[in-house]
């Protein structure tokens, strides 16, 4: 059984910064990708990952805040994000898929949410 696991969350002021961490069981994935869900807000992708390629991809509303990265040797993929703001506040969930898809239905494996509050 595959995990994910992420870790990282917490209560911040805007303008901190936080990195999100999400440690996979085994690397047998094409994408990764972080989704957040805003209190009373659809899931929403916010930034994926190729793991063979490094090839990043964003949401418009995160492009320059928020930075997505990879360690093979740890099988565990990053979520930097800085300036944050009130708005960023949401559960972070992150997805791995085994096909080349960042799209919410595409993803085969799920983390079970880390929480990032943002104070204004």
């Amino acid at each position: 059984q595959v995990q994910l696991v992420e870790s990282g969350g917490g209560l911040v002021q805007a303008g901190a910064s936080l990195r999100l961490s999400c440690a996979a069981s085994r690397r047998t994935f094409s994408r990764f990708a972080w989704f957040r869900q805003a209190p009373g807000k659809e899931r929403e992708f916010v930034a994926g990952i190729s793991w063979s390629s490094g090839r990043t991809y964003y949401a418009d509303s995160v492009k320059g805040q928020f930075t997505i990265s990879r360690d093979n040797a740890k099988n565990t993929v990053y979520l930097q994000m800085n300036s944050l703001k009130p708005e960023d506040t949401a559960v972070y969930y992150c997805a791995a898929s085994t096909t080349a898809t960042l799209g919410m239905m595409g993803m085969d494996y799920w983390g079970k949410g880390t929480l990032v509050t943002v104070s204004s």
